[in-house]
């Protein structure tokens, strides 16, 4: 079954590549940075220039189709069939990773309301469970009531952000702007350390792609709306980052858990309150990105025959009910699984997974542009090839437990797919 209407737009592509990256990255990135001084808005340029070239890359390969599946299409016409199923493999299995992150940084926010929660684990993972209960909720009831609550929560979690940089500009001083350097070490080292920081803020974008049939004009609108969101996300970014230095003292930086709250005291008693209901807010439409783009992969492989056909049947609403099923069930078992780590190392164990498979696709749809144009387009082969370079110098600054699970999560694939293939050449021919 496929959806008859096109119910998402320019700005439903916009709020989803938006509202996904913009999550819990920012508000707690900025003390990450701290110790690095200046050289971190170096770190943001560099993360910066490499999220434009991937962006291009996915923009210019979903100019190419109209196909559902985003890196699963672009890859599978560019290296055949296992490929491009390892390709969704590892798209769906990053989001579905990303489900109980966010859901995890939404509890722990909502203890800034409910300072009870501070030390109670079992609240917060009740917490967790029911805002993706609520959130898949909202996504089985159809694309547009999904589209809906993405676009809301966008506008209304860059709210802060925007409030913030305004007091920077003018309550904030340069007195307390930390030095360039003030760890005195190699700039060289310290660039890549805080480009890598400033990496999984960035990701997300790419839930845009998925659903190219429900999109009006998509060679289009998901070219622009990519383009546009990640310029506006780089600009927030970056803005933010520099507000927060400008607003707070750079040894009382370092140590901060909440770094845009602390800014936002600046602003008197509601500072604060407001940043966490942003941060709410954030969370919760990073989630539902999340799990709108987890179920949207599963349907793409499902209509191309190499999935359990369940996997892509739409409601009324035109949602692959059995995959948004799925994914977030598997988002619930990871949370229960995790959630015996602590809260903060179950937070920094999934995000490490989540940012290590979003860079095995990045690199390979690089290169499926490559092959498309080194020889017709040598500025898009450029683009592209930095896209490579960006995402495989993430890969290998990241540490070796990152690089393993790279390897194991993608080679898990490897099976389902002569499993999957081997029931759809035995099914029966459908008259």
């Amino acid at each position: 079954m496929h959806v008859t209407s096109k119910p998402l737009g320019f700005w439903s592509c916009w709020a989803l590549a938006v509202g996904t990256m913009i999550g819990s990255g920012i508000l707690l990135v900025p003390a990450s940075l701290a110790p690095y001084g200046l050289l971190s808005l170096g770190g943001w340029a560099i993360s910066s220039v490499g999220t434009v070239a991937i962006a291009l890359v996915f923009a210019r390969l979903a100019a190419r189709t109209t196909r559902d599946g985003g890196p699963y299409v672009y890859v599978q016409d560019a290296f055949g069939d296992m490929a491009g199923f390892l390709m969704a493999w590892t798209y769906w299995l990053g989001f579905c990773a990303s489900i109980p992150l966010q859901a995890m940084a939404f509890a722990g926010y909502l203890g800034v309301f409910v300072p009870a929660l501070a030390h109670n684990i079992a609240a917060k993972a009740l917490i967790a469970f029911g805002i993706i209960g609520l959130l898949t909720y909202v996504n089985l009831r159809g694309l547009r009531k999904m589209s809906v609550v993405q676009i809301t929560l966008t506008l209304l979690k860059i709210i802060p952000l925007f409030v913030i940089v305004g007091a920077a500009l003018t309550l904030g001083t340069s007195h307390n702007l930390p030095p360039l350097n003030p760890s005195q070490g190699s700039i060289r080292l310290s660039l890549t350390t805080v480009t890598l920081i400033t990496l999984w803020p960035f990701t997300g974008f790419q839930a845009a792609v998925c659903n190219a049939r429900a999109v009006r004009e998509p060679e289009r609108t998901i070219p622009r709306a990519l383009m546009a969101g990640v310029a506006m996300v780089t600009i927030i970014y970056i803005g933010a980052s520099l507000a927060v230095m400008l607003l707070v003292p750079s040894g009382q930086l370092a140590q901060s858990e909440a770094p845009v709250a602390d800014a936002a005291r600046i602003l008197g008693a509601w500072g604060a309150p407001l940043v966490a209901l942003g941060a709410l807010i954030a969370t919760a439409g990073t989630l539902n990105g999340a799990i709108f783009a987890s179920s949207q992969m599963p349907m793409a492989v499902a209509e191309d025959g190499k999935a359990p056909q369940w996997l892509g049947t739409l409601n009324a609403g035109g949602t692959p009910y059995g995959s948004v099923l799925v994914s977030s069930t598997l988002g619930v078992l990871l949370l229960l699984l995790n959630y015996s780590r602590g809260l903060l190392a179950a937070y920094t164990f999934l995000l490490k997974v989540a940012t290590a498979l979003c860079l095995v696709y990045y690199f390979v749809c690089g290169l499926a542009e490559i092959k498309h144009s080194w020889r017709a387009a040598t500025g898009w082969t450029l683009v592209a090839l930095l896209a490579c370079s960006y995402s495989a110098f993430a890969m290998i600054g990241s540490r070796l437990e990152v690089l393993v699970w790279d390897g194991v999560l993608t080679a898990a694939g490897v099976p389902l797919y002569f499993v999957f293939r081997k029931r759809a050449r035995s099914a029966p021919a459908v008259s």
